[in-house]
C-alpha cells in the first residue's frame, strides 16, 4: 500500500511533466538557435551552500553549461573545484582544503511564478576515504551523492511583490538516519528558504534571505543542529550587473552570510563574507 508521504513525493517529482510532452516539440522549434546554450563562469572567495562551507576560505571556481531544451525546459551542468588536494579528517587540526563537485540538474517552468528543479549533487572526496564511496550514480548510504527536488517560487517577475520562495526535500541519496539498530532509512531532509529583493540606485541588486533545515538527523547539514529546526542561511547579498559587449555580461557580488545554528559551527565559525565576479553569455 502506497503511503500519504510516497503519494506526496511521486506527486512532487511528477507535476512538472504533466502535460510536457503535447507541447515539448512545438515549444522547442521556437527558441532561437543563439539562445538555446547559456555559459556562465563564476570566480568565488570561497564555496559557500546554504550556510555551508566547503573547501575553507580559498578560492572557487564555478562553471555552468546550460541547454534550453524548449522554452519551459533546460537542463544543465555545474561545477565547483578549488583545485586543493588536501582532505580534512574530522580528528586532524589541519583546515578544510580540497573539495570539488559536479552536479547535473534540470528546470521546469510550470507557470510564470513557480518552476520545479531536480539537481543531482556528486562530490566525491579528493582522496581515498575509508567508509565513503565515491562511485558515480551510487545513492547508497556511504555514497557521495543525493538527489534534490526543488520548488522555486518568484514573484519578482509582473508581481507588486519582489519575493522568491525555495522548498527543497532530498528524495535520493545519502540523506539516511539510522535507527537503533543502526539500520539507514532515508531521512528527506527538507529546507526552506524566503527572500525579497530590492533595487538600489545604480541597478545595485539587494537580496535578503533566511533559510532553515527542518529535520536534520542525517546530519546532511554538517554545521547546522542536527535535532532541532536549524536557522542555517541568513544573507544578505548585493549583486550589479555590468554589461560588456554583445550577450556577455559581468555580475559582480558581494554577500554576508550568518550561520545561526546553535551547534556545529565551531570549525569555521558563524559568519562569512564571500565576493565574487561572473562572466556569462
Amino acid at each position: 500500500m502506497i503511503t500519504i508521504k510516497k503519494f506526496l513525493f511521486q506527486a512532487l517529482f511528477l507535476l512538472p511533466f504533466l502535460g510536457f510532452s503535447q507541447e515539448m516539440n512545438q515549444e522547442e522549434n521556437s527558441i532561437p538557435e543563439s539562445k538555446k546554450w547559456e555559459f556562465n563562469l563564476d570566480l568565488m572567495s570561497r564555496y559557500l551552500w546554504r550556510g555551508q562551507c566547503w573547501g575553507g576560505n580559498y578560492l572557487a571556481i564555478q562553471p555552468t553549461v546550460e541547454y534550453a531544451v524548449s522554452p519551459k525546459l533546460a537542463v544543465g551542468t555545474w561545477a565547483t573545484t578549488n583545485f586543493k588536494k588536501e582532505y580534512f579528517y574530522p580528528d586532524n587540526e589541519t583546515s578544510y582544503k580540497g573539495y570539488h563537485e559536479v552536479d547535473l540538474y534540470l528546470s521546469y517552468q510550470i507557470n510564470d511564478f513557480l518552476q520545479f528543479q531536480l539537481w543531482d549533487y556528486y562530490w566525491p572526496s579528493v582522496s581515498k576515504v575509508e567508509g565513503v564511496s565515491n562511485k558515480l550514480f551510487d545513492y547508497g548510504p556511504t555514497s557521495s551523492q543525493t538527489v534534490d527536488a526543488i520548488l522555486y517560487f518568484d514573484f519578482s517577475e509582473g508581481y507588486r511583490y519582489p519575493f522568491n520562495a525555495t522548498i527543497s526535500t532530498f528524495i535520493l541519496g545519502n540523506d539516511y538516519r539510522y535507527d537503533r539498530n543502526d539500520n539507514p532509512k532515508h531521512n528527506y531532509t527538507t529546507y526552506l528558504e524566503l527572500g525579497y529583493t530590492l533595487t538600489l540606485f545604480k541597478n545595485i541588486e539587494l537580496l535578503a534571505s533566511s533559510g532553515v533545515v527542518l529535520n536534520n538527523k542525517a546530519a546532511y547539514y554538517t554545521f547546522a543542529d542536527y535535532d532541532k529546526p536549524s536557522l542555517v542561511n541568513l544573507s544578505l547579498k548585493a549583486t550589479k550587473e555590468i554589461p560588456l559587449f554583445g550577450r556577455f555580461s559581468m555580475p559582480i557580488s558581494l554577500n554576508f552570510v550568518h550561520n545561526a545554528a546553535t551547534k556545529n559551527t565551531d570549525f569555521f565559525g558563524k559568519d562569512f563574507l564571500v565576493a565574487g565576479v561572473s562572466f556569462g553569455y
